[in-house]
């Protein structure tokens, strides 16, 4: 697994107002699992409905190391308690209802909850329901936005905490400042290039490659598109023309 990069530029202040709420949890494991994939993804606002059974050691140990956001989970006795002082109800939901909620789906919802969340005093909740029926629709009447996470329409079963960590990542991401490094090391200029092509050609003909059915000008010109494609870095170029020196040294 790759290691992260702690110098990576975050909005951190968007993780203390994203609120994930679960509503009547009926297994504990899976308010362990949840908690596992919020810590691991920064968020660490949990809103627990009636759950069924909590505190519990199987959510301990389902946490994994997450005990803390076990251990500052609100219980709340109803939906609306967990929902006080929030700005934003998004409902999450595999499907949409008879009424027309307002739908997006976990990208577009997330790219959302970063322009509420950048707003000072904004705070955002995203409620799950019970393991087998989701959300009610009396439970949807709180919510102003259903998000739908796209799937499988042949079959299309997403446990609770999946996706709970399915939503905790794009959010995670949407928080990125700017993507990963991958400038290159310095390209080979047309003067490197030229001379490992003559090389490159002077090695193949040692080695007795170029025949009458393989017209020497043609396959050299695929060979340079083929590199050229490519864009070999100076050092890279510099490995070749090592290798190429163990076939036949260059003669200019």
């Amino acid at each position: 697994m790759s290691e992260i990069n702690k110098e990576r530029n975050y909005t951190l202040t968007s993780f203390d107002k994203v609120r994930i709420v679960m509503v009547n949890t009926t297994e504990p494991g899976n308010i362990g699992a949840a908690a596992r994939a919020m810590k691991n993804m920064m968020l660490s606002e949990l809103y627990l409905v009636a759950p069924s059974n909590f505190p519990s050691a199987v959510a301990t140990a389902r946490a994994s190391g997450a005990d803390d956001v076990l251990s500052s989970a609100t219980v709340c006795s109803s939906l609306e308690e967990a929902l006080v002082g929030v700005n934003l109800v998004i409902g999450a939901s595999a499907r949409q209802r008879n009424i027309k909620w307002r739908q997006l789906d976990v990208i577009e919802t997330c790219s959302e909850i970063q322009s509420i969340a950048s707003k000072e005093n904004q705070k955002v909740a995203v409620v799950f329901g019970t393991e087998n029926s989701g959300l009610t629709n009396e439970e949807l009447d709180l919510c102003s936005t259903l998000m739908t996470i796209p799937g499988n329409p042949e079959y299309f079963s997403l446990n609770v905490a999946s996706a709970i960590q399915v939503f905790a990542y794009q959010n995670y991401v949407s928080t990125l400042e700017g993507g990963f490094e991958n400038t290159p090391g310095e390209l080979a200029n047309f003067d490197d290039l030229n001379s490992f092509y003559k090389h490159l050609e002077q090695a193949l003909e040692h080695i007795d490659y170029f025949d009458a059915k393989k017209p020497q000008s043609l396959l050299m010109r695929r060979l340079r598109r083929l590199f050229g494609r490519s864009m070999p870095e100076k050092e890279e170029v510099a490995i070749l023309r090592g290798i190429l020196n163990k076939i036949n040294p260059y003669n200019p």
